[in-house]
């Protein structure tokens, strides 16, 4: 069972999503997540260590080499597909209660902004490591964060942002969350972000890069 879970590692992180894909080349013709997903749940894997022992090594990998610049967006969407075909097989399992998430993310592009390849990119791999999704999509306001925290208090939250004019608005939503949830954990990103401008407006996190906002919310989730 455990080359089955390495193949499936193998095939998110090379974005190989089923078969008939021909993409990537040198793994043409070949089982990809899709059938490799199934093959495991019919041998008796259950759909926490296809997830775990599996998929999300798989991500991991991704957003480690994305990090270092030694892929780019192309190939995380591919293994990003691939990871969501695996998913439609385990998704009716966790339904019946062997979900087990690490837990929730809220995440959406300030108000303002338009601009959503970033934040895309964070939730998928985010997503890939185990945690539940919540996308609100773009040009979100501070009250729909709010009202998304509410629903879901123990949510760590992003805010994304490209342009340097909207860097006043991720101020401002960092600052109503704040005011309103005292407690509640925040990272943000986009181009115009810095370390400093984070330390300035009382955000808990800074990434350049996704992998870095698993990496943050995976201590949070230790240190609990």
């Amino acid at each position: 069972m455990e080359d089955l879970f390495q193949k499936i590692s193998d095939c998110v992180e090379f974005g190989k999503i089923n078969k008939a894909a021909p993409y990537p080349p040198n793994m043409k013709d070949q089982d990809g997540a899709d059938e490799l997903t199934i093959q495991a749940l019919e041998q008796g894997a259950s759909a926490k260590d296809v997830l775990s022992k599996g998929l999300i090594i798989g991500m991991e990998k991704v957003g480690i080499k994305f990090r270092e610049n030694k892929v780019f967006v192309p190939q995380v969407l591919m293994s990003a597909k691939a990871m969501n075909t695996a998913m439609e097989h385990l998704k009716p399992l966790f339904a019946k209660g062997n979900k087990d998430k690490k837990g929730v993310f809220i995440i959406g592009t300030v108000a303002g902004d338009l601009h959503d390849i970033g934040k895309n990119l964070v939730s998928m791999i985010v997503e890939g490591n185990g945690y539940e999704v919540i996308d609100l999509g773009t040009d979100v306001p501070a009250k729909k964060f709010l009202d998304t925290i509410n629903e879901f208090p123990d949510a760590i939250i992003g805010l994304s942002s490209l342009l340097t004019t909207t860097m006043v608005s991720m101020e401002n939503i960092v600052q109503e969350i704040k005011s309103a949830y005292p407690n509640q954990k925040v990272t943000i990103g986009g181009a115009p972000i810095t370390q400093d401008f984070c330390d300035k407006i009382g955000a808990d996190n800074y990434s350049p890069d996704p992998q870095g906002v698993v990496e943050f919310m995976n201590k949070l989730k230790k240190s609990a």
